[in-house]
Parts: C-alpha cells; structure tokens; sequence
C-alpha cells in the first residue's frame, strides 16, 4: 500500500513521467526491463546478474532519494556525446574521434582535387580529323583550331564548339509525293512542280555559327529564291526536259553568290533536279500535248532526213556530171558513144528483146525464154539452201 501511495505522489511530482517510463521498462517480458526472478539495476533481486540497462531512461530522481547509486549516463547519451565532439562540440575525445582539424584538412584535398578534375576536363581537348573547333572566350569569338589536341583556359572562360567542315549534308526542297508541291512560274505563264536537292558543306564554322541565327533555314529560303529567278528564264518543255542540266548549274552559282554576301561560311557542292513536272490538276492534259508534241517532232525529224537524203544524192548526181564533163570537153565524140552505150545498156536490161540476123539463120532467138529457164533451177536451189 505504502507502495502504491508512493508512485501516485512520485507520479504527481515533477519527475513522474520518468517515473512512469522506468516502472514499464522494469515490467515482465520487456525487452529492457529485467526477466522473471532477476533483479535490476539498484541490486534487488537474487543479485546474480542485473537485467539490462534501458538506453532511453535517464536516472530516477525517486531512487536517488532513496540513496540507490546513481545510473551511467545511457548509450544512446554517449553516442550523441561523441558525435557533437567529432564536429567540435566538445567532450572528451576518445579513440577515433575525428577533430575539426582533420575534418578542415580532409575538405582541403577534396577541393583541390574538384579544382584538378575540372581544369583537366575542361581545359584539354581533342579535335577530331573531320572537324575543327572554335573557341570563344566569354561567349566572344576567340580563334579556330584544326585537328589534334588543344589547350583552352578552363570553362566557363573558354569553350570549344566543334563542326565537321568535311560532311556534304543534303536539302530536299520540295517533294517527288504529290502531298508536297512546290510551284515555280516559267517564262511562258507556265507552272511547273519542282523537287530538288541541295548538297552543302560548312566552310567556315565561325561564320556559319556566329553569322547566321538560323543557318539551314536561310539556306532552304536561299535555294527556293535561286531556282524561281533561274526557271523565270526557261519556258516549261525545257524546264521538265533538256533545260535541267543548265538550270542547276545557275542555281548553284546564283546560291553561292548569295551565300557569300550573307557571309554563312557555307559551300555550294551541287543542285539535283528529281522531279519537274505540271501540276497534277493538268496532269492529264499536259500528258496530251506532250504526246502531240513528240508526234510532231518525230514527223519533223522523218522529213529533215528525207530531205538530207534527197539532197546527197542531187549532191552525187552533180559530182558525176562535172566529171563526165570534163572527159566530153577532151573528146566529144568517144563521149557521146560511150553515153549512148550506157543509156541502151540500162534501158533494154529490163525489157523483152528480139534479135534479127542475116540471111540462112534463125529469124528470133528466144533469149527471154533461154534466160528464164537458167534463172529458174538457181533460185530454187538458193531456195533450198
């Protein structure tokens, strides 16, 4: 009773939290408290081995009233003791403990370390084969470096951008789908659907990255400009025909020209046509007229070798004559004779003949009739081969 009356007051007073707490960590089957038929820590019970001390109870001010000897200080007590000395919050140091000296030492090499790594890092660069750098120092353009390896300051003082000046990139403006058209207007009110290429390379990197705020865009709206000015002075059957070779190289240089006056740092490689055709509206009948027109040139092209034809024989003829000229000037009469001969020999080759001799012979000879049968078994042998 007196007990009990004893923890109601120790639970009235200032100290009857505490009180509370250590009463549970004394109960039975507590994982701090002592086990059945143990004794705690101020001695009672059998005394032959107290129970374990409970890390998270300070002493009790009732059993120090009662002239109990005084706990230690807790482990979780001397863990944080430890740990406000390591950073310099004193307690007395133990083994291991790590002072505020060492810790300023140990930041020291760490620092130094960082400030290593980020000058080897950020200092030494290697330019590949293809490509060269420019440096800019504070955002400035500072110089341009070929291949190899290149020693800068430090970012962010220096940077290097790199860019491959030996890659010819390719542009297609335009598309061979019918989805995508591109109108060009040719020299007699035509339309005609364009899709090309363009094959550039970079030249002069600090140019094109610092000349241009957006390069390959002034290089589309440059290409589009330079084949509409050059299929202006083309009509619409060179345009989609023999025209093509010649309007390239046009855009090309007209490109170029261009390019140069902007200052891009960029290189014109070529211009290739892979679509020229009318607009798919008039597809059908631009087929048309493309036939009446192939039609037309073939009927052209027929007479002008008829023509050609006509005029190297009339050309032989004359030739011939002049010749036979010449020999009638020397001697008229054999040249007469000789022509006579020649004109009956090619007029009676391909007309019947009846040959009338002298007296006591054979008035008519058959030689039509004698020639047909000879000429008869060698065609049918030449047949037969």
């Amino acid at each position: 009773m007196s007990n009990d009356n004893e923890g109601s007051m120790a639970g009235r007073g200032p100290g009857g939290l505490r009180r509370f707490l250590y009463q549970i960590s004394q109960m039975a089957n507590s994982p701090w408290g002592s086990g059945p038929g143990k004794g705690d820590d101020d001695g009672k019970g059998d005394g032959k081995r107290p129970g374990p001390r409970n890390p998270w109870v300070t002493p009790d001010p009732v059993d120090q009233r009662r002239g109990q000897k005084p706990r230690g200080p807790s482990a979780l007590d001397e863990l944080l003791r430890k740990g406000r000395g390591g950073f310099g919050g004193g307690g007395s140091g133990g083994g291991g403990q790590f002072n505020l000296g060492d810790s300023a030492k140990f930041w020291k090499w760490a620092i130094l370390a960082i400030v290593v790594v980020w000058v080897l890092f950020s200092s030494f660069h290697i330019v590949p084969p293809e490509k060269e750098g420019v440096v800019t120092r504070l955002g400035s353009y500072s110089r341009t470096v070929g291949p190899g390896v290149k020693l800068t300051w430090p970012a962010p003082i220096e940077r290097v951008r790199m860019e491959d000046v030996r890659a010819i990139r390719t542009m297609a403006v335009g598309s061979p789908n019918a989805t995508d058209e591109n109108f060009v207007l040719t020299r007699d009110q035509s339309i005609v659907d364009l899709a090309y290429e363009v094959r550039w390379s970079v030249r002069s990197p600090e140019l094109f990255f610092f000349q241009l705020a957006n390069p390959e865009d002034t290089i589309r709206e440059v290409a589009e400009s330079a084949m509409r000015a050059t299929v202006a002075n083309f009509d619409l059957v060179q345009a989609i025909g023999p025209g093509r070779v010649e309007i390239e190289a046009q855009v090309q240089q007209r490109m170029q020209a261009l390019l140069d006056e902007y200052r891009a740092g960029v290189t014109i490689q070529g211009i290739a046509i892979r679509q020229a055709d009318p607009p798919s509206q008039v597809d059908e009948a631009f087929k048309e007229v493309t036939a009446a027109r192939q039609e037309r040139e073939s009927a052209i092209n027929l007479a002008r070798a008829y023509q050609q034809q006509v005029l190297e024989r009339a050309r032989g003829d004359t030739a011939a004559f002049d010749k036979i000229y010449e020999q009638y000037k020397l001697a008229p009469g054999v040249t007469r004779q000789r022509l006579y001969y020649e004109t009956m020999e090619t007029v009676l080759s391909n007309v019947d003949k009846t040959i009338v001799e002298a007296r006591g012979v054979t008035p008519y000879l058959p030689l039509n009739e004698v020639q047909k049968r000879v000429k008869a078994p060698e065609a049918v042998q030449k047949g037969g081969e």
